[in-house]
């Protein structure tokens, strides 16, 4: 519950192989989903990922597209998603169900993105712009709605669920 609001609530754990996404949190993410859906519930994603779980190969992948059809299911149906975005939100993870919610917030300088600068600056050749996949230039190109403080964050997502509550 949230401000007497019931929610479907998930917590990617950075401290469980720093958040990555494999078979099993695939699994997981996917059942919050369907449960969110059943239930007609707001559903609420915290992320922080160092991405995917490479060890397992394709089953690994292959929870990008699994999380996010179940997603796509559960928003046609006209239910909200929230994402929140903790540092870091990176590979599998940011590529898949933590870039999709309706609303998209994130804490403040949080790492966001794919690939890491590394990797993108030698593909492209090119040197990459100044804060490049901060929190606050994901806000300024449009890729994250809001940012917010942990400590504000209950109120903030009290507010934005008071403005969608559905009427029984």
């Amino acid at each position: 519950m949230i401000n007497k609001i019931p929610v479907a609530l998930g917590v990617l754990d950075s401290y469980f192989m720093m958040g990555s996404m494999g078979s099993v949190v695939g699994e997981k993410v996917t059942r919050l989903i369907e449960t969110a859906f059943e239930k007609r519930l707001p559903l609420i994603i915290f992320s922080a990922s160092g991405g995917a779980r490479m060890q397992e190969g394709i089953f690994s992948l292959m929870q990008m597209a699994k999380t996010t059809a179940a997603l796509k299911y559960y928003q046609d149906a006209g239910l909200l998603y929230i994402s929140v975005l903790t540092h870091p939100t990176t590979g599998g993870v940011a590529a898949s169900f933590a870039m999709l919610g309706d609303i998209i917030i994130s804490e403040p300088m949080s790492l966001i993105g794919f690939a890491g600068q590394r990797v993108i600056k030698e593909t492209i050749k090119q040197d990459l712009p100044e804060g490049f996949q901060t929190a606050e230039f994901q806000l300024e190109k449009g890729f994250v709605d809001l940012i917010c403080d942990r400590k504000d964050l209950r109120n903030v997502l009290g507010k934005i669920l008071s403005m969608h509550k559905k009427e029984d």
